[in-house]
Formats: structure tokens, sequence, C-alpha cells
């Protein structure tokens, strides 16, 4: 009776560690296919961002990394700097709220600045137009650290957390990370997106296909071993 528990029980796990490895590969056709829109998408000319009636629609698959362009005037003094890494090293992006012409408040990433630079950070005065790429908001903080609006520490890009901290009021749910301007200063440094996403599917895929392959040459054994003791006749 055991010997069948068991057989069952392995013949359950097979089932299970087959379909997780199945679920795998679909996942890996499905990141495929988003990397593929995503790398058109970031290529294409920039369009304006989504209107204010269309921010409750705006999604990651849907609107992430377009390329955008907005025309307004920065809304000066009001820079909150996140924390950053980068491959220039350790820093801060830099976000200041532009006001767009019809009076819509969006947040831009102006870029990145190293944590010793002692420069002028003010943003531009007057009327300004910004190209970069639509960023969705950043609301889970970092790995282990939660924002803290109440000290002014910031560790990711909360768009709402941060449009409540500076009195914002209605803010676009999303960012933009602003592109190199090679007229303006070095420092903040736009244009440092990194495009990257996690793509280990096919490993996954094939830790479970090959757990299955073990479970099932469990059973057989088990199966075969049982059979050979039913059969086997004393001398």
């Amino acid at each position: 009776m055991r010997r069948i528990i068991f057989l069952v029980a392995l013949a359950l796990a097979f089932c299970g560690f087959a379909t997780l490895g199945v679920w795998q590969v679909q996942r890996l056709h499905w990141k495929h296919e988003l990397i593929a829109r995503i790398d058109a998408r970031v290529h294409a000319a920039p369009v304006a961002p989504p209107a204010r009636d269309d921010w409750p629609q705006a999604t990651a698959i849907r609107d992430e990394y377009r390329p955008v362009v907005v025309t307004g005037a920065y809304l000066r003094n009001n820079d909150t700097r996140v924390q950053a890494v980068t491959e220039r090293g350790p820093g801060w992006w830099l976000l200041t709220p532009l006001r767009e012409d019809d009076g819509d408040i969006i947040l831009v990433n102006r870029g990145f600045v190293p944590s010793d630079w002692k420069g002028d950070a003010a943003a531009p005065a007057g009327p300004i137009r910004v190209t970069g790429l639509l960023r969705m908001s950043e609301p889970r903080g970092a790995f282990l650290r939660h924002n803290d609006p109440a000290h002014d520490r910031w560790y990711s890009r909360d768009v709402t957390a941060i449009a409540r901290a500076r009195g914002l009021g209605e803010t676009a749910p999303w960012f933009i990370d602003a592109e190199r301007d090679a007229s303006a200063p070095e420092w903040p440094a736009g244009g440092m997106t990194v495009v990257r996403f996690r793509d280990q599917h096919l490993q996954y895929a094939l830790t479970w296909f090959a757990l299955a392959a073990l479970t099932a040459w469990a059973w057989w054994r088990v199966y075969t071993s049982a059979n050979a003791g039913r059969h086997r006749h004393p001398y």
C-alpha cells in the first residue's frame, strides 16, 4: 500500500513539474515578444504622452519606454533626489515637476548627478521642450529600503508619493526619463535609461523538465522493482 501511495505521489509530482516547465516555455515566448515590441517602441518617433483622460489606462506593457515629447515650464525649487547606482557610479536621479502648456503636471527625471557633485542643480527657467522615454511609477521602493517622504529620503521614483510630498496636486501617474541634451551642462546627465528585461525562463523551464524527468525515472524504478519482487520465485 505504501508503495502505491508513493507511486501516486511521484506521478502527481511529475505532472506538476511538467506543467511548470510548459508554463515557463509560454512565459519565454511572451517575454521575447515583449522585448521585441519594446525594442521597436524605443526607436520610434516621439509622440505626445497620454492625455489626462487616458492616465488611468496607462500601463507598462502599453506605454513604458515610449518616446514622448512635452512642452511647458519646470516648477523650479521642487527637485527630488532619488538614490541611484549607475554605470557612472552612485548618485541621484534628479526629478523636477513640469507644468505642461495645458496645465497638467508631469515629473521629469532630468538625469543623473554623482554623489559628490556640488554644482547648480536648478532647472532651466521659462518655456522648455522635453523629449524622453515614458516610465511607469516605482511605488515599491528599493530592495529592503522604503521611501521615507517625511525625511525626504527616496530610493525609488514613486510618482504619487513624490507629488504628495511636494504638494503638487494631481500629477501624471508616470514620469519621463529626459534624453541627453548635447548643448546642456554635463550634469544632470540625461539619456541614461537602461532598457533591460530579466529573461531566465529558459533556465527555469529546463530545471522543471529535468525534475520531471528525474521523477519519471524514480517512478519507473519503484514500479519495476515492485514487479520484480512480485515475480521472483524462491529456488
